[in-house]
C-alpha cells in the first residue's frame, strides 16, 4: 500500500457570508487538462513508511506549490484509503497567493505510445474555494477531509 500525506490549507471567508475557504490544486498533466469537477486535490505526495506523515506533508506542500507552508499548527484530519494508497491529511490555518504557485514537474510518455517524453506540472493551478464549491472540485476520495475540516471549524460542510 502506497502512503501519501498532504495539507488542507484553510482561511476565513472573505466576509461575504460564504464561510471558510480551502486551497486546492488542479492536477496537472494531459489526463486532467480538460477536467474541472473532481479534478482538484489537496497538495500531497507519497512518502516512505519510515517518514513521518507530518514531515512528508510539509515537504510536498513546498514542492507542489513552490512555497513553504505558512507557520502554524498542523491538525491531523486522519487518513482515507483509495486508489491503492492511504492519504493522511493535516489542516492548517493560513493564507497563500494561489496565483503565485510554481509546482514541481513529472515526466510521462505523451501522447501514449509516441516514444516522446513530456514534462508537466504536478499542479497546474491553485485556487481558494468555499467548502460547498470545494466539494464539487476535490477528487471524491478526499471529500472526507472537507467534512472533517468542517467539523473541526464547527461549520456545515456544504
Amino acid at each position: 500500500m502506497r502512503l501519501s500525506a498532504g495539507i488542507l490549507l484553510h482561511r476565513a471567508g472573505d466576509g461575504g457570508g460564504g464561510g471558510p475557504q480551502v486551497l486546492l490544486g488542479h492536477m496537472g498533466g494531459p489526463f486532467w487538462a480538460r477536467k474541472d469537477e473532481h479534478a482538484w486535490s489537496i497538495p500531497k505526495g507519497e512518502h516512505e513508511p519510515d517518514e513521518e506523515p507530518r514531515a512528508a506533508a510539509l515537504r510536498e506542500f513546498a514542492e507542489e506549490l513552490g512555497s513553504a507552508a505558512p507557520a502554524g499548527e498542523l491538525v491531523e484530519l486522519g487518513s482515507v484509503r483509495g486508489s491503492g494508497k492511504v492519504i493522511t491529511a493535516f489542516a492548517l490555518a493560513g493564507d497563500l497567493d494561489a496565483a503565485a504557485i510554481v509546482s514541481n514537474t513529472f515526466e510521462i510518455e505523451w501522447p501514449p505510445r509516441s516514444g516522446r517524453m513530456q514534462e508537466f506540472p504536478e499542479i497546474d493551478r491553485a485556487a481558494w474555494f468555499e467548502l460547498p464549491a470545494a466539494r464539487t472540485k476535490i477528487v471524491r476520495g478526499q471529500l472526507p477531509f472537507l467534512d472533517r475540516l468542517a467539523g473541526l471549524l464547527d461549520t456545515a460542510p456544504g
